[in-house]
């Protein structure tokens, strides 16, 4: 068969323009899976990481189950006091009025006020005689812990009450008894006796409690109980100057007045913190509330049920935080510890040997990051005790050996003479203005000078300085040895013990300012 020579010629053009288009198509491929593998080819432009994502977006879940479980464990707390009231027969009636009980009984003016009033005869017998009523004082919430009807609440609701009556999810009413108080801890146990089996909770281990994790609070807000929240954790180890032992769960469920006391679940229905306080300037809900953690509210529930009381070890010392200035003044490392501002005479501390200046780094070898820390460890141990305390002093550590008694109810405090200016005053370091105080005990503060270190370290006339860098002062010569001596050995700062109104302190002063 003839073929037209023009003929081959388009075809093979054809032929060739489809083999130009596939070797181009071939080479774009080639460039994309180069790409695609992260590797950068000449004449093109670098390709970061893939960014993180979700395969599927996370699904809010439903608490309607945790909810129907849990409810029937939690109660509403109403607390009634018995309060004395001033008779009937105070507060100028026409019983008091002069020459009313000269009227004949039959008078009709005498005779109208007693039917009016209810009474049945003369009132001068009960004259001044007061009367009691049981008033409601307070409410919250609540949530059982065993089938017997135990069941815990806040301290801050049952204060002060004499009669406590408990409200089941189902409108039931029960009289409770109380078992007993913790107010460090603002924690209570309640007790319902009555011949059944309660549904109650338990307590989650909240060391594995994380920001992040979902909550749902049930309580009694503004009295309507069994209401139901949700929220995370936003936040945890708060401390909101409750007392010594703060150690919050922050949470931004919806928590009001009358959720004190109530539950905060996890996922799985258990009881990770009670709900305790809320910080708001309106007092209503503002998305930040602080729940106790399960493990102090199991540790204390115990021990209330078992004995009624919590008793905690002590060592009877006053104590503040070690700063870095104050770390850099003693020779610590690291700004951690407790640092003793005053040992209180007759308690453990001192009978020990445990003295102000001290810094507390460890008791039985567990490390004390903090005067909270400490005030947790000591009291975890039982009165009684005798602990290793580690303390730092003179640049190196010391360990002492306390035998811990039982915290007293109130917390003692050191008390001591202020000394008044009545010497001729001596120019001391540090912007300072000293005088030798009157008993003998250090130096009064007469002046200081504006702008110095010692006003930004907050010390003021009348305060007195008791010693430096562990040394008693006497004297104006007396701190310019003690700085000399700190300066000698390189530290940049001075620890100077402070007493105000009663209570000891301790500052660091820099030595390169005079």
């Amino acid at each position: 068969m003839h073929q037209d020579p023009k003929s081959s010629d388009r075809e093979r053009g054809t032929i060739g323009a489809g083999r130009r288009r596939l070797m181009a198509t071939i080479a774009s491929v080639a460039i994309a899976g180069a790409v695609g593998l992260g590797v950068v080819t000449s004449g093109t432009a670098p390709v970061l990481a893939e960014a993180v994502r979700m395969d599927q977006p996370v699904q809010a879940p439903s608490f309607a189950d945790i909810v129907e479980k849990v409810s029937p464990a939690v109660v509403s707390v109403r607390v009634k006091a018995d309060v004395e009231t001033a008779s009937d027969n105070s507060g100028g009636s026409m019983f008091d009025m002069p020459g009313f009980q000269d009227l004949p009984d039959g008078h009709p003016l005498k005779r109208f006020f007693r039917e009016f009033r209810g009474d049945q005869g003369p009132r001068s017998d009960r004259r001044a005689q007061p009367r009691h009523r049981v008033r409601p004082v307070s409410q919250g919430s609540g949530f059982f812990i065993s089938n017997d009807g135990y069941l815990v609440t806040n301290n801050h609701v049952v204060q002060g009450g004499s009669e406590y009556t408990v409200v089941m999810d189902d409108g039931t009413e029960y009289d409770a008894k109380l078992i007993g108080t913790d107010p460090r801890t603002d924690l209570a146990v309640l007790k319902v006796d009555e011949k059944r089996d309660f549904t109650y909770v338990a307590f989650a281990d909240d060391a594995k409690v994380r920001v992040g994790d979902w909550v749902v609070a049930v309580g009694n807000p503004f009295g309507l109980g069994g209401t139901v929240t949700a929220g995370i954790v936003s936040a945890r180890g708060r401390d909101i100057g409750a007392g010594p032992y703060d150690d919050f769960i922050q949470i931004d469920a919806a928590v009001n007045r009358g959720n004190s006391g109530g539950p905060a679940f996890n996922l799985t229905g258990e009881v990770v913190g009670i709900n305790t306080a809320i910080f708001s300037p309106s007092g209503g809900n503002v998305g930040i509330a602080f729940a106790i953690p399960a493990s102090t509210a199991k540790q204390v529930v115990n021990e209330l049920i078992q004995s009624g009381s919590v008793q905690r070890g002590w060592l009877g010392v006053q104590i503040q935080p070690v700063s870095k200035d104050i770390a850099e003044s003693v020779g610590l490392d690291e700004e951690k510890g407790a640092l003793v501002a005053d040992a209180q005479d007759g308690q453990p501390a001192a009978k020990a040997g445990i003295k102000s200046g001290d810094i507390i780094v460890a008791v039985e070898g567990q490390t004390v990051a903090s005067p909270r820390d400490l005030a947790r460890t000591v009291a975890g141990f039982a009165p009684g005790n005798e602990v290793d305390v580690t303390v730092w002093r003179d640049g190196k550590t010391q360990d002492i050996k306390v035998k811990l008694s039982e915290m007293p109810a109130p917390d003692k405090m050191a008390s001591a003479d202020n000394g008044g200016p009545n010497a001729s005053p001596t120019d001391a370091q540090f912007g300072l203005t000293v005088t030798p105080s009157e008993d003998g005990r250090g130096l009064v503060v007469t002046d200081v000078e504006p702008g110095s270190a010692a006003e930004d370290r907050g010390i003021r006339a009348g305060d007195v300085i008791l010693s430096v860098n562990s040394r008693e002062v006497k004297s104006g010569k007396d701190i310019e040895e003690a700085v000399d001596a700190a300066t000698k050995v390189g530290r940049k700062a001075v620890l100077v013990q402070i007493e105000r109104e009663d209570a000891s302190r301790f500052v660091a002063l820099p030595t390169n300012e005079g």
